[in-house]
């Protein structure tokens, strides 16, 4: 079953923004589907499951666009 999140990410300010997000995060394994939205700064990703998570985080970190805690 998969599972839809969406995350803060403050550091969004513009559609590059979430052009950069959904490059880098919808190839990894398990996502399913990455948006971003650069007026409400989120990204919301459907993954495979929940450990899923732990490497879009990671990656949105590497890239400069850490999700708000």
């Amino acid at each position: 079953m998969s599972i839809t999140i969406t995350f803060s990410i403050p550091a969004i300010s513009c559609h590059h923004c979430t052009n950069t997000i959904i490059r880098e995060t919808r190839d990894l394994p398990g996502v399913i589907k990455v948006e971003g939205d650069p007026k409400a700064k989120t990204a919301t990703f459907t993954v495979a499951n929940e450990a899923v998570l732990t490497n879009v985080r990671q990656t949105l970190i590497e890239i400069g666009y850490p999700p708000a805690q």
